[in-house]
């Protein structure tokens, strides 16, 4: 099994709901060749930079899964012809680029913790000068 990024275009006018089932979808192909889906990424409603089918923005979702690499044009066709996608694509990672993109999460939420800690400190130093 070898480690894959799929960054999906989906077509800007579906709400919130019908992102969620096609994500739920896109999740099941991934299933159905043999693949196990590692992150999920929703970037949100974006302007594109140039005009695809007629469409200035789109919605991105970014998926780290892994993929036997004989099934990757299987899902590459199911992406085609799924009609809320309107461009993908799908990149192959080495191992220190997959643990990158998994420890990125892992790393912001620290970060915040953090943050959130160094502004709890601030407001007791605050407390007791007053």
């Amino acid at each position: 099994m070898r480690s894959y990024q799929s960054v999906l275009i989906l077509k800007p006018d579906i709400d919130e709901a019908r992102a969620d089932e096609a994500l739920e979808k896109i999740g099941e192909f991934i299933k159905s060749n043999g693949g196990a889906c590692l992150k999920i990424e929703k970037w949100g409603k974006k302007r594109l930079a140039y005009r695809i089918r007629k469409n200035r923005f789109g919605i991105y979702l970014n998926i780290y899964h892994t993929l036997d690499s004989a099934n990757v044009t299987d899902l590459e066709s199911k992406y085609r012809l799924f009609d809320l996608v309107i461009k993908f694509m799908v990149l192959r990672l080495t191992d220190g680029e997959l643990e990158r993109a998994l420890d990125t999460e892992t790393a912001e939420d620290e970060e915040g913790k953090e943050g959130e800690e160094g502004s709890a400190k601030v407001a007791d130093k605050e407390d007791k000068d007053s």
